[in-house]
This record gives structure tokens, sequence and C-alpha cells, in this order.
């Protein structure tokens, strides 16, 4: 009889909450003939979807190895890396790690839940990523936890659907790619074109709603499918889960191949007891749109993805200009959803995209840095923003979108409505997507995002590209919108005084969190930091208010006396105020009635 091939085992996990006060997951990992020059293990260094080297390993308490019930010297080769002694018998190892960061992107665990993302946990067997995965989840000790259940979009083997037990994925990054939540929560499941949809939430929420929530995930949903799909209508994933956590106060998400994690503030989910018929609130809505920018991130970034992240690097960076498309353009088209799945009208869309233009005039980063340019430096920068970055950095979300806005409308008018960004998208996924996990994992570079443009569009876009993706340009939204009858005005507040600066608090005062480049502050000599004493003599106090009714008592152009500290040391400065320079951009349809911006052909091409 023929001896099964130990090299073509599963690589086997268990984890278990181990202390659910003292936060640790207990992890065993057992390999089944190791390396035989000594086994290497590492745990990423960052999750894909989330630009920063977090250095997870960190949170490994303690660990050890053992072979046929002998120690195993295991030898720190980084900070990321072990390397174990060789052995002949299977290598097993045990660890415990800490989990206490309520995130999308990590770990946490207490006595109300458990959650956990794969690269937080799971360390890497080098050489073996390909193989089989499978990993036990074990029910914690704790009495209080016999009711717990389990939610993953993990493959079951052993296990039940929502149940502790053996789960199983066919290679290391498919074991990475499903969060997993524990504890009590509230389920409720709908189909979008024929595929089961989960919503589970976590944390208290008195009277949730998860009717209407599910309704309008289900609208969102569907439209999202047959944007990619609009023959067939066929979802990339078997089933789908979005796993959310209701705190307090709380906003985030992070896309995976068949789930997202999620976390909000308990407030923005729908209520049973809100009165039928009321408009949807501002929390709601954001909630929404958090939802349909990770759910479209489903084909755009998990399925069509930038060169650099085929295959994913996960020790190091992996740089990319292309952040603008994956995530500007998943900006983009995240609200326009919520008007194609019915659940605004073109006027709240107009509104939210209003805000998104101010958002990028506030900062000059704009004039400095390129949104191509912000995509490669997102590890540096966009991911480590300190108070200078208004001044220094442009969003490749918000510009990214806007980006997107502007190409969908130039297409759109000069091809008198034949063409429009979705067939862009659509020509993206049948090329890189649709088939990277099934034998054609390649992503796309930059040279092909620009040959693409111009090949679906009929157009030449090199000059947009260069003028306003490799280059820093303002978009000139006001003449785009224009023939699609949206009118754009700036209404900025120019005879309201201001020191142009971003406020936050240094116990009863107020301290500059930012100070505009150009503006008054900046001008007369104030810095980021500094603890605002008195203004003309009188006391500024912590409130945005109190300064705002001060500087209410004088003109623009008005000299004022600033005392502030600046670390321990007070100071004196002379500021001549200056008019508001907040952006004040709205959108208004000009021709009331007629079908959306985003359907609608121009009233003539340009």
């Amino acid at each position: 009889m023929k001896k099964p091939n130990k090299k073509n085992a599963a690589i086997a996990y268990t984890i278990r909450p181990k202390d659910l006060a003292g936060h640790l997951f207990e992890v065993t990992l057992t390999v089944p003939a190791p390396d035989p020059a000594g086994q290497v293990f590492a745990l990423p260094a960052w999750i894909p979807g989330s630009y920063m080297i977090r250095e997870f390993s960190r949170n490994i308490v303690q660990i050890r190895a053992e072979s046929d019930g002998w120690s195993v010297a295991l030898t720190k080769l980084d900070k990321h890396s072990w390397q174990a002694a060789p052995c002949r018998g299977e290598l097993v190892l045990h660890y415990e790690v800490y989990a206490w960061d309520l995130s999308v992107r990590t770990a946490h665990l207490d006595q109300g839940h458990a959650f956990f993302n794969g690269t937080s946990v799971f360390l890497r067997v080098l050489g073996r990523e390909d193989g089989a995965h499978q990993v036990d989840i074990v029910r914690p000790d704790d009495a209080a936890c016999k009711t717990w259940r389990v939610a993953t979009t993990l493959a079951e083997l052993g296990a039940k659907r929502y149940g502790f037990g053996t789960y199983q994925a066919a290679d290391y990054d498919e074991l990475i790619d499903h969060p997993v939540e524990l504890g009590d929560f509230a389920l409720a499941t709908f189909k979008a074109h024929g595929v089961p949809h989960d919503i589970v939430i976590s944390g208290r929420v008195p009277n949730l709603d998860m009717a209407r929530l599910s309704a309008d995930l289900k609208a969102i949903c569907e439209t999202q499918i047959a944007f990619f799909e609009p023959k067939t209508k066929r979802a990339p994933m078997p089933r789908y889960l979005f796993l959310t956590l209701a705190v307090g106060d709380g906003y985030g998400g992070l896309e995976h191949r068949a789930s997202t994690a999620l976390i909000c503030a308990r407030a923005d989910l729908p209520s049973t007891a809100t009165p039928k018929g009321e408009a949807i609130s501002d929390g709601y809505l954001k909630f929404l749109g958090l939802c349909s920018h990770e759910y479209f991130h489903t084909w755009n970034v998990k399925r069509i993805k930038p060169a650099a992240f085929a295959p994913y690097d996960l020790q190091a960076e992996s740089y990319t200009p292309l952040l603008w498309l994956f995530e500007g353009f998943t900006s983009y088209y995240d609200d326009l959803m919520l008007v194609r799945a019915g659940i605004i009208d073109e006027a709240a869309y107009l509104a939210l995209l209003g805000k998104t233009v101010n958002s990028v005039l506030r900062g000059s980063g704009r004039n400095k840095q390129s949104v191509a340019d912000s995509s490669f430096d997102a590890w540096g920068k966009y991911y480590r923003q300190d108070e200078n970055a208004p001044n220094a950095i442009v969003s490749y979300y918000t510009k990214g979108s806007l980006i997107a806005l502007a190409l969908d409308l130039t297409i759109r008018a000069k091809t008198a409505g034949k063409r429009t960004l979705d067939d862009v998208m659509q020509a993206l996924w049948q090329r890189f997507g649709r088939d990277f996990y099934h034998g054609a994992a390649r992503g796309v570079t930059p040279a092909e995002v620009d040959a693409l443009l111009d090949e679906v569009s009929g157009l030449k876009m090199k000059a947009f590209v260069e003028r306003h993706i490799r280059g820093t340009a303002d978009l000139p939204l006001a003449k785009l919108l224009a023939p699609f009858g949206v009118a754009y005005a700036d209404e900025r507040k120019s005879a309201k005084p201001s020191l142009d600066v971003g406020l936050g608090r240094d116990g009863a005062d107020a301290k500059l969190a930012q100070v505009h480049e150009g503006g008054a502050a900046h001008l007369g000599g104030l810095s980021a930091g500094d603890v605002l004493v008195a203004l003309d003599g009188l006391r500024v106090g912590g409130q945005p208010a109190n300064l705002d009714t001060l500087l209410g008592r004088y003109q623009v152009g008005q000299r004022v006396t600033i005392h502030a500290f600046r670390r321990d040391e007070l100071m004196s400065f002379d500021v001549t105020l200056q008019g508001e320079r907040l952006p004040g951009v709205t959108l208004t349809l000009a021709a009331p009635g007629k079908k959306g911006i985003a359907l609608r052909r121009p009233s003539a091409a340009r």
C-alpha cells in the first residue's frame, strides 16, 4: 500500500479564545513534513486593503515548537519570521496572540465577542503557501460563551454553517481573506440574483431594523452584480457576508473576496422605531455608502488588481501608482450605486458629490501631489498623515472619485452617450478580473489602464491622464457638468473673518490641529500644536464656537493680537484676518425632472 504524501497534507491550525479578559488567542499550527533544512514561518506585516506596515508579529506574546513530543528550537530571523531547527516528524507550533485592537484590520477579543483577520493570527509556512490549509475554530471555555456562533465565509470542512469546528481554504491567500467573528450576533439573510448574502451585526443595537437593512442592501448588491455582469447577472462568489461591529462611535471597512469587515456607530443603523416615510438619516446613508464601497471592491481590487498585488508581498510594501483607480473609482461608484439602486434621489447624490468636491479643494496639497504619486506614496504619506497633510498630500480616494466623475462626463459628452465609464469598468472586469481566481491571476499595469481608456472610449485620453492623474491640475467640473443640467456654484463666505485653521482641544483650551498654507494663521506665524490663549486680550477657550464668536466682532483685513503657548513658552502673534477660505461648492439640478446625471445624455456634445 502506497504511503500518503505528507507534503500534500493540509497545513492545519487550531485557534481558541484562551483568555477573554487578557485578550489572548491560543493558536496551534501543525506542519506535516516540514522543510528538512529547518522550516521557516512568518506573520504578514500588513493586510491587503490597508496600505501600511503594521508589524502584526509584535502581538505574538509567546511561541514554542515541538515534534514527536520533543522541544524544537526556534530562531528569530527578523521581526516577522522564525526558523525551526530541522526535525524528522510532524512539526507543531504553539503561540499566543494578543488581540486588543478594535478595528477591521487586526484582531479583537473580550467577553463580548471575538474577531480576527488571518493576517494577525495565522503564521505563514514558507514554501507551503500554495497547498491546502484548514483551521479548527474552538469555542471558548467560558460558560458565558455557550451561545456564541461563528460567522465567516471560509468553506466548512467539519463545521456546520455558523458553528464551531473545522473550516478549509485552498491556499494561504484564501485562508487570510476571510475574516472571522465569534459571539452572539444578529443575523439576516437575503439573496441577490440568487446568491445568499448574510448580514451579521455584533454589539448592542436596540430596535435594529434588519428588514429595512436587508432590503436596502439587496437593492445595492443586485445593482452592482448587474453592473459588472449585465447579461448573466452572475456574482463572482458563492455567498457573501457583511460582518459588522456596532459601537458607540466608529467608522471603517475592509474588503475581502467574499465578505467585508465593517465597524459603525450603532446610531447609524436603521431602527424599527423610526416613523415610516421619514427621510433617510445622514448616518444610515453613510453606512449604506460604506457597504456599497466595500461591496464594489469585490470586483475592483479583489479580482481586478494592480500588477503589484498579483501576488501580494505580505512582508514588505507593495507599491502601485493605481490606487486612484482602485479606491478612487470605487469611491465614485459607491454613492452612484445608491442612486441607481433607488436608495437616494439625484438631489441627495449631488449633495454628497458637492461635499467631496469641497473636501478636495480644501487642501493645497492637491497642487503639489498627483493622485498617481499619492497612490504610490500611500504607505509613507496617506496612511501616516500628520498635521501638515492638508498642505502636502491629496487623497486618491476623494480626488480619484472626482477623476472618475470627470472621465465619465467626458466620455458621455464626446460620444453622445454611446460610451461611459461603465464600459471601461466592465472591460477591466472581463479582461483582468473575471478569471482571477480561476487560473488567470494577472494584475493590470498603468500602461494597460491608459490603453484601455483610449480603446473603450474611442478617445485620446493621454492629455487628461497627464494633466489630472499624473499631474496636479484641478478638474474642470463646472464645464463638464453643465451639459448634463447640473449647476456648479462656489458660495464661499469670503466676508467672514477667519484664521484658516483646524482646531483640536488641549484641556480647556483650543489647540491648532492644522494650519492651512497661505491662511491668516500661517502668515501670522502660528503653527500646528500651538495652544490658543487669547485674542486681543479675550480668552479663546476650548470650543470652536468661542473662536468664531470672537472673530465675528472683526472685519476681514483687521489686525488682531493672538497669545498662544508653543510648548511651555507664551508667544504673541500679530495676525491680519482673511476672509473664509473654505470652499462652498454646491451642485444643483438646473433642469429638474430630467433623468439622472449618471444616465442622461448631454444636451450637446463638446
